[in-house]
């Protein structure tokens, strides 16, 4: 009784603190009785969603609403849309908005569920190698960025699989790895399950390895596939039995009949990103494509100053058999791509969090294991500290973003009349725009759209009239949406590589509208936004 009490006591608080962490931006999010979203991929996910909560059992392979009118394969796949949609059909008991409300927490939602497995998985860990765990999990700055209120997003969904599928496999892999007898004569289950080198169990676990796998590789073929390639060598190189043991084996045939559903589903392979002209200008634009220093002090708050010493203690870990080596080849390569793209920093948390147990469990006096996890969890408390309560710099530009949104949503809804004419909106604003007009835009946020992203740049940094009136006509546009001029010529201009110049159209149809080209006329405007409709439209 009191240890099925102490689970109980333990799960409300985990859960407590994931909702607190995922749900800390919820004034950005539920604004003036309506819901918003933190990124503009959110918006193309919420259009995907929408499209097929109106054509139940549609699979999204164009966007038809981006880089208009040509149009967009995305890289986006099915199984969020119908997450997305199936929760909007339980919430449309309780609210009007049903999916804008399943899509701003769908994404909390799934991280609960995740760390409720982290939870069961842990569960037989001693108590300090359990919640060193938990707690970075909860805390964890970059999970709690991939999970948050109001994203819907892929990422959120790869973190929990990637998570499962990774716990997964190093139970798999435990039997392989017990610890030394002149170390610890007792089995790795010491702080893990003790029935895990059981048949039944490793089945277990390889059908949840290869359904968490198969489901990762249906929703994206990039950060899963790498992951999955480099576990397999890893694995191969150590323990290749491991791999063809015959508990393994109906783990692999659900692997590869959730890879062919999925194939057989989506029918599409994804466009590659590199060879299109002005990708590596744009991705300079994109938080997730940036590179992030080993220096950077960011690293911490992602997942706990534990990581200063884990070169050593992972070491120790792993020579003491406490943790597959190929978890610790995983760390460094994490680490290593995730210095090129901070994307790669969600997966990187997860690897590392799993592997915390095995680093506490190195420590033999059980204080000095308290005193390694308080110290750790420092900066992630410090990064909550000034997230819950910022200063007012941080409220002020809050209150300004959200009555940006608000103004600009206004604008965007009051796109009405019959004729199907495109809007010509900033490229990062364009998927929010689409989604709250219902009307097709010329830009988007993916990469997918970087034709329709390079026009709308050209169009707002043109000298020339008779340029600007041409890109108009080619993308069928009706309506031109312009926000701050100077922030959208900066970033007109990261995209072509070229200054801004002085008499760039942004700045005219911002700051003038009356010298705007006569085929432009100024039909609304408020605070964030000014909208021009273009005379010639046909």
């Amino acid at each position: 009784m009191k240890r099925t009490a102490a689970g109980v006591t333990e799960v409300a608080i985990l859960s407590a603190l994931i909702l607190c962490t995922r749900g800390a931006n919820y004034q950005d999010v539920f604004v003036g009785g309506r819901i918003y979203f933190l990124d503009s991929d959110c918006y193309a996910r919420m259009e995907r969603a929408a499209i097929v909560a109106a054509h139940p059992g549609a699979v999204v392979r164009r966007h038809e609403f981006e880089n208009y009118p040509a149009g967009t394969r995305p890289h986006t796949t099915a199984p969020l849309d119908y997450l997305i949609v199936a929760l909007a059909a339980t919430l449309a008991l309780f609210t009007a908005q049903p999916l804008d409300l399943a899509g701003a927490i769908i994404a909390p939602l799934l991280a609960l569920a995740g760390g409720w497995f982290l939870w069961w998985w842990a569960r037989q860990m001693p108590a300090v190698a359990r919640y060193g765990a938990l707690l970075t999990y909860a805390l964890s700055a970059i999970l709690a960025h991939g999970t948050a209120l109001g994203r819907p997003d892929q990422q959120a969904l790869l973190i929990i699989l990637l998570m499962i599928a990774l716990a997964a496999e190093w139970r798999l892999q435990q039997d392989t790895n017990a610890p030394a007898a002149h170390v610890n004569p007792a089995p790795l289950g010491e702080y893990e399950c003790a029935a895990s080198g059981e048949k039944d169990s490793r089945v277990g676990w390889s059908i949840v390895s290869g359904a968490a796998w198969g489901l990762a590789l249906w929703v994206s073929l990039y950060e899963p596939l790498i992951l999955l390639a480099a576990l397999l060598v890893g694995t191969a190189m150590t323990s290749r039995a491991q791999l063809v043991a015959g508990s393994r084996r109906i783990g692999w045939l659900i692997f590869l009949a959730i890879i062919l559903v999925a194939g057989l589903i989506e029918w599409r392979w994804p466009e590659p990103p590199g060879w299109q002209p002005f990708f590596a200008n744009w991705s300079t634009t994109i938080g997730e494509l940036r590179s992030v220093s080993l220096t950077s002090p960011i690293w911490l708050a992602w997942v706990g100053a534990l990581l200063i010493i884990s070169p050593v203690s992972i070491a120790f870990a792993v020579k003491h058999r406490r943790m597959p080596l190929v978890f610790a080849g995983l760390v460094v390569l994490c680490l290593l791509l995730t210095t090129w793209e901070a994307r790669w920093g969600y997966f990187f948390a997860i690897v590392f969090l799993l592997t915390i147990p095995a680093q506490l469990a190195i420590v033999r006096q059980k204080w000095l294991a308290v005193s390694l996890l308080a110290l750790s969890l420092l900066p992630l408390l410090q990064f909550w500290d000034g997230r819950i309560w910022p200063g007012e710099e941080a409220i002020l530009r809050r209150a300004t973003g959200r009555r940006e949104a608000m103004e600009w949503r206004a604008a965007a809804t009051s796109l009405g009349g019959r004729a199907w004419g495109a809007v010509l909106a900033p490229w990062w604003l364009a998927p929010a725009t689409a989604y709250w007009s219902g009307r097709p835009v010329v830009g988007g946020s993916s990469h997918e759209s970087l034709p329709g992203i390079v026009d709308t740049a050209r169009f707002f940094l043109a000298t020339s009239a008779a340029e600007a009136r041409q890109i108009l006509e080619r993308h069928g546009v009706q309506w031109v949406l312009v926000a701050d001029g100077e922030r959208v010529g900066e970033n007109s201009a990261a995209i072509l590589g070229r200054p801004v110049p002085s008499d760039a159209l942004c700045r005219i149809l911002d700051r003038t509208p009356s010298q705007a080209p006569s085929f432009l006329v100024l039909r609304k405007q408020n605070d964030a936004c000014k909208t021009y409709e273009f005379r010639d439209f046909r």
